[in-house]
């Protein structure tokens, strides 16, 4: 449907540009904006490489296991429908983990093998409550370091591109409490009425 509404609008835009005589401003901007993506994303890519690269030494070096084993007892009371030694509540602490350190890229494959193992858990194509508080967590974007936003910075002269860490760990926490709060209101509301 999305694919569909972008479709849309981009015939409204260039049948508008026709009619109102600003066709080569249009094919202008479709150019310039083509070059920035590509130079944007040959940009980021040094950026991410080197996240990536320093999550690696870090995995390497055992950080990202004592980080899964910190965070363990927090990440079993909020699934408390998955077994603590499930390979599911690995995929969910790897993929938290790599939330914190901005590498949603890297976060995304981890997070897909955690629904899957859910999934299986739960045997029903209906999403669990696992399912969903882990949807709502990752919505919630948890983010301690925003590698890919720090890169945006540094690509367009940003005088101090790394003074984004505070607000964006205030922000993740104030974001990460609210999704976790909704999450359980609507599960007990649901329960509730069940029970009636």
């Amino acid at each position: 449907m999305v694919n569909y509404i972008w479709a849309a609008m981009a015939v409204i835009g260039i049948v508008y540009a026709m009619f109102n005589g600003t066709m080569e401003e249009v094919n202008e901007a479709l150019f310039e904006s083509a070059d920035d993506a590509v130079m944007l994303s040959i940009g980021l890519i040094s950026v991410l490489v080197f996240w990536l690269g320093l999550m690696k030494v870090a995995e390497e070096a055992g950080l990202l296991n004592m980080l899964a084993r910190l965070f363990k007892p927090f990440v079993t009371r909020l699934f408390p429908d998955i077994p603590k030694d499930h390979p599911a509540m690995g995929y969910i602490l790897s993929n938290f983990t790599a939330n914190l350190f901005g590498l949603g890229n890297a976060a995304t494959p981890m997070g897909i093998k955690a629904m899957e193992q859910m999934k299986q858990l739960s045997k029903t194509d209906e999403a669990s409550r696992s399912m969903i508080t882990f949807l709502a967590i990752n919505t919630s974007s948890l983010t301690l370091i925003p590698a890919t936003v720090i890169a945006i910075r540094m690509k367009y002269d940003s005088a101090a591109p790394t003074e984004i860490v505070g607000t964006t760990i205030i922000a993740t926490l104030i974001s990460s409490a609210a999704a976790i709060m909704i999450d359980r209101l609507f599960y007990y509301r649901r329960v509730r009425k069940q029970k009636r």
